[in-house]
Order: structure tokens, then C-alpha cells, then sequence
């Protein structure tokens, strides 16, 4: 029998990415942050429908439960299945056995009429799918789910929409959950964001930002690293530090590993205690981790300078709410081969989408 710990928490990701794997080529090779937005993810959430989406959050929910990871902070974006689209991704993941806070993207950055923005100006005005996705966050927070309002980012989103989504925000008593300088393209976001932002936000990125936000910068190591943006040396912020994996996956040992080894690069003297801090921050999002139960295949994942340099750690079993929801390392609520054989259905029907 190996150590017991509480559950992991993502504390930030993307469930309709599970299905990007295997994705085809882009039509043109990304050169840059904004290109990779244009050519790979904004094309990809506009051809989901809602049963791609369920799909994808079962089998990203089934996975991130057989690594440990009871609890995730989710951030949706479907431009053209917005209604009815965090319910999916709630439902998924119930069935799963495990927690999830939803939140939709809103953006500005498909105008009325049909036209992709690849910034938008903050005098322009609302548009439609701004305000039904406002309207989808709010429909999750009067159901009473676990949830946020949900941002793009600062530059995808005008005054006007970015206004109405704090203001939601504190009509619920949530917070924000928002990328943040990212890229170069959104280096001045503190600037319009410095007199919305509450402690109770979640300052995604964060690697361009110029100055400290009230709210969690969540860290995202490999995402940064994949895309190129730079480091954001999150260990030298004044913001308290969770982590995320931006879609990733939600293997959050995996993503300490990497996000300890990059510390490590920038700073040779940096403790595996830092990521410690970090994990402690992540389940202050998601308090109800504390009580989950996952019992390890290695007798000292309970340590973090054990758990940095030992890769292949695995959960036994994990308890939820009281209720065992893996068992032997298989998920005991679902089917893990059916939602494996149903996600790589959709999955196809995806691609071929974003071939044609």
C-alpha cells in the first residue's frame, strides 16, 4: 500500500482540448503566439458541437481522475455550440466522479457578422456571441454549479463586454477566470484590468504581465513552453501561484514536473517547496480536494522531493465526497474502454471537420 494524499487540483484548463490529439495540420505553419490561436485553437473550438464536447470532458475527466487530479477549474470556449455547453461539460464530469468549476470564454473576437478579429478594439461594441456567452455563464451560476465567469482574454474582448462580465462576476460573488498577457499581444491587459480585477480572480498566463493583479496567477509550464510565449517566473511574483495545464491534459504530478524542472532552469537554487506552495494554493481554489482520498502505487508521493524526481507515480484508488471512484487504478463509475471508444469517435468526426 503506498501514501495517501489529498486530490490534485487543475487550476486551470480547457476539457474541449481532449480531443485535439492526433488533430490535423493547420493550413498554414504558426509562427508566432497570435498565429497558433488563429491557425490551431480558434479553428478547433469553432467546430465543436455538444456532443464532441461531452465526449471530450468524460474522457479528459476520466483521466484526470486515474492521475490523482479530483478537481478542475475548467475554461470552455465553443463559439458556435454555446448554449447548453458548460451543462455537457458538468454532466461529464459527474458521471466521472469528479469536481469540476465551469466557466465560458467570453469573447468579442467573432463579430456579427461572421468576421474573426485578431484583436479587438475596447470602444467597440458588445456582440452577440459576447452576450450568449455571458448568458451561458450565468445560466451555470443561477443553477447553482460550481462556477466562474469566463474571459478570452483582455485583447479578444471590448470595454463594454469585459465590464459586463465583472459585473456578473460580482452579482454571483465569483470571480473572473481570464487569460492574461499570455503573448506580447496582450502585455497590456493589466492596464484596462488594474481597477476590475478582485482577489477571487484567476490571472491565467500571466508571462507578459507587466504588474502584480489582485487575484491567482495560475501558472501553465508546458502550455508556455509549447507555445513559445517565454517564462513568467511565477516564483518571483507578488501574486499567490496555482497551477494549471491549459488543456494539457490534468496529470497535475506530471505538470509539477515539468513546471519544477523549468523552475529549476531559471533558478538552480529553487526548492521543490515552491511547487509545494503551489499545490497548496491550487486546492485553496477547490477546498473540497482536501477531503478526497487518492492512495498512490509509491510509498512516498506524499513528499514532494520524492514526488519532483519520480516519474510513473499512479493513484491505486480515490475516494470522492466519501464514494470510491477508482478502484485497482480503473475509474468504477464509467466504462474507461466505451468512453475511450466514444471520445476517439468524435474525435474523428473533428478532424475531419478541420480537414475540410
Amino acid at each position: 500500500m503506498g501514501a495517501t494524499t489529498p486530490g490534485f487540483v487543475c487550476a486551470h484548463h480547457h476539457l474541449y482540448s481532449t480531443l485535439a490529439r492526433g488533430m490535423p495540420s493547420p493550413p498554414q505553419t504558426p509562427h508566432s503566439f497570435l498565429s497558433v490561436l488563429q491557425q490551431v485553437w480558434w479553428r478547433l473550438d469553432a467546430a465543436l458541437d455538444l456532443d464532441m464536447i461531452y465526449w471530450s470532458a468524460k474522457l479528459g475527466a476520466a483521466e484526470a481522475l486515474m492521475s490523482g487530479t479530483t478537481c478542475i477549474i475548467d475554461h470552455h470556449e465553443s463559439p458556435n455550440a454555446i448554449e447548453g455547453s458548460l451543462d455537457v461539460i458538468r454532466q461529464a464530469c459527474e458521471e466521472v466522479g469528479i469536481r469540476v468549476n465551469v466557466s465560458y470564454g467570453v469573447t468579442d473576437r467573432w463579430q456579427d457578422d461572421g468576421t474573426l478579429l485578431d484583436r479587438v478594439a475596447p470602444s467597440s461594441a458588445m456582440t452577440k456571441g459576447a452576450r450568449l456567452g455571458l448568458e451561458e455563464n450565468r445560466r451555470a451560476l443561477l443553477s447553482g454549479a460550481t462556477a466562474m465567469v469566463g474571459v478570452h482574454a483582455a485583447f479578444t474582448v471590448c470595454d463594454e463586454t469585459l465590464q459586463a462580465a465583472s459585473a456578473l462576476a460580482k452579482e454571483f460573488g465569483v470571480g473572473v477566470h481570464i487569460h492574461v498577457a499570455e503573448g506580447p499581444d496582450d502585455a497590456d491587459a493589466a492596464i484596462r484590468l488594474r481597477d476590475l480585477a478582485q482577489d477571487n480572480w484567476l490571472i491565467i498566463h500571466g508571462v507578459h504581465l507587466r504588474e502584480p493583479l489582485p487575484g491567482v496567477l495560475v501558472h501553465n509550464a508546458r502550455s508556455n513552453m509549447n507555445n513559445s510565449v517565454g517564462y513568467a517566473q511565477p516564483q518571483k511574483s507578488a501574486m499567490p501561484v496555482a497551477l494549471g495545464t491549459d488543456g494539457i491534459g490534468a496529470d497535475m504530478p506530471e505538470e509539477a514536473r515539468v513546471a519544477f524542472a523549468r523552475l529549476r532552469e531559471d533558478e538552480l537554487t529553487a526548492p521543490a517547496d515552491v511547487i509545494d506552495h503551489w499545490f497548496d494554493q491550487s486546492r485553496a481554489l477547490f477546498p473540497e480536494s482536501r477531503g478526497d482520498s487518492v492512495t498512490w502505487n509509491y510509498d512516498n508521493a506524499d513528499s514532494v522531493w520524492h514526488l519532483m524526481y519520480t516519474p510513473g507515480t499512479r493513484p491505486i484508488s480515490v475516494v470522492v465526497g466519501g464514494r470510491t471512484v477508482l478502484d485497482e487504478g480503473v475509474p468504477t463509475l464509467v466504462d474507461i474502454v466505451d468512453v475511450r471508444r466514444q471520445a476517439a469517435h468524435h474525435a474523428r468526426r473533428l478532424h475531419e471537420r478541420l480537414a475540410s
